[in-house]
């Protein structure tokens, strides 16, 4: 009898609970599920995770996989992922509206999802588990397949069935919308930032008058009609557009709210089905001004276009992997504006490289009344690193050298203000203290975080992988580890966004 014909056994008695795990095989009694006559149950055998299928009937047949006596070993692929698809419909990912608090749980690794739904279950918030900008599967050598898969699989194992959803990330380009749409994705984060100008905040007033009077003098006549010289009261604050503030949003935004709109009617508003529109304004060098947020906000209602979410920029900076920077009591100023702008047009609020920004959450919580997007990324990779940092030192050691060696590299992408000075040398902190001292420290941490690509990507002479082979291991090996870190960092951002 072969290792897994044992728990098939079990599996046909429905007492996967009682199964002892062997031959360096791991049983997750949570996926255990059933349709008809098959059995399915997610096991994972030498750091490899299947899902093993008995008995008879069109589910069996169509997942793919080896025949072992009677138990189909099946892969965690695509073709699988849409047989699972088909079959339970709490693995297929969802839209979530405007009334409740979602949190972007991007897991770059494809290997998070576990952990993170174990750190929301019961929580007043849901997860959005694929999520995941061109940028990054493409630093990571993936694709949306790939980030769909992670999450599927993940709510699988652990039979999550409250709810998650998949976000294509930053997202530019049409093609790349129009293939996640194609894939199922529930959310689209669009990024304005190339039809965003903002080159205007860097030239005269006489310079912007001449550049407005180039647009077309429909362009012209349609803002000035709605808004020049106008006051509207809006969630207990009044917006007024001169001629001179006019100017400068429509130069500024006015491509980008076209873009908006053309997006939402080509691919979205006869799409069939329901998507999450969130609208990112937030890759600009200033704040965004409330009149600037009202401005777009109504241009798109009165336009059609329905809108999920909308991240504005803050005040002060939202750096990687770090907390907040900036005037707190000015943040919770102008977060009273624009969350009452987003309450009154129906809409959340989203708050872009959310991760670790704890000083200023109580805040959003409050203001937004609960009903917010958040989006985490780059902090899951770092408490994989942190794993790793305390249970083999070594490789976090070899890793940690190589950021240093190649952070000017990867600091061209990102705005981050790492002192590499500040981080401490690696002869003078012991293995114990590796995690405290480096993913506790603001420099080590956007180190680490900026690099992410650059280490997972990393070879030898003979194009072996110098990190990424290793570290998947050990995170496979340290699964209930990595989860643990997962629960208690990602937890702490849910707890104080009051949820």
């Amino acid at each position: 009898m072969s290792k897994f014909q044992a728990i098939a056994e079990a599996m046909k008695q429905g007492n996967v609970t009682g199964i002892v795990a062997t031959d360096n095989v791991k049983v997750y009694p949570h996926s255990f599920e059933q349709s008809g006559d098959v059995q399915l149950l997610m096991i994972k055998s030498d750091n490899t995770k299947y899902i093993l299928a008995t008995g008879e009937g069109p589910l069996f047949d169509e997942l793919q996989g080896d025949n072992d006596g009677g138990v189909k070993v099946c892969p965690l692929v695509t073709a699988n992922r849409l047989v699972l698809n088909k079959y339970f419909d709490y693995t297929v990912p969802r839209a979530f509206g405007t009334q409740v608090a979602t949190i972007g749980l991007g897991d770059r690794l494809g290997i998070a999802s576990s952990g993170h739904i174990k750190t929301v279950a019961g929580k007043n918030i849901h997860p959005i588990l694929a999520q995941q900008s061109i940028r990054e599967i493409t630093l990571t050598k993936r694709d949306y397949n790939d980030v769909l898969n992670g999450a599927v699989f993940a709510v699988f194992q652990e039979g999550y069935k409250d709810g998650f959803g998949a976000d294509g990330d930053h997202l530019k380009v049409e093609a790349d919308i129009k293939m996640s749409l194609d894939l199922g994705f529930t959310m689209i984060t669009l990024d304005c930032s190339e039809n965003i100008d903002n080159s205007v905040e860097n030239i005269s007033a006489a310079e912007r008058e001449a550049k407005y009077n180039l647009l077309p003098e429909a362009t012209r006549n349609h803002y000035e009609s709605r808004y020049l010289n106008q006051t509207f009261e809006v969630a207990g604050n009044s917006i007024t557009f001169s001629k001179e503030n006019l100017v400068e949003i429509v130069l500024v935004y006015g491509a980008a709210v076209d873009f908006m709109e053309h997006i939402f009617v080509t691919y979205i508003k006869n799409l069939g089905r329901d998507v999450d529109f969130e609208i990112s304004i937030d890759e600009t060098p200033s704040p965004t001004a409330p009149e600037a947020h009202f401005l777009i906000a109504k241009e798109l209602y009165s336009r059609g276009v329905t809108v999920y979410s909308m991240a504005p920029r803050f005040i002060g900076e939202f750096q990687k992997g770090i907390d907040y920077i900036g005037d707190i009591a000015q943040f919770e100023k102008e977060m009273v504006i624009h969350a009452g702008l987003a309450d009154d047009f129906g809409y959340k609020l989203s708050i872009h490289s959310g991760s670790d920004k704890f000083s200023v959450f109580p805040i959003i919580g409050k203001y937004t009344k609960g009903r917010f997007h958040v989006k985490t990324a780059g902090t899951n990779w770092l408490e994989a690193v942190r794993t790793v940092a305390k249970v083999k030192p070594d490789l976090y050691r070899r890793m940690h050298q190589y950021a240093l060696e190649h952070f000017n590299e990867a600091a061209a992408y990102y705005h981050v203000t790492t002192d590499l000075s500040k981080i401490a040398p690696l002869d003078q902190v012991k293995d114990a203290d590796l995690s405290s001292a480096y993913m506790d420290e603001d420099n080590a941490r956007q180190l680490i975080h900026i690099t992410y690509g650059i280490l997972l990507q990393a070879k030898d002479a003979q194009g072996n992988s110098l990190f990424a082979d290793e570290f998947f291991r050990t995170l496979s090996e340290e699964e209930e580890a990595y989860e643990q870190s997962l629960i208690s960092h990602i937890g702490k951002h849910i707890q104080l966004l009051g949820k």
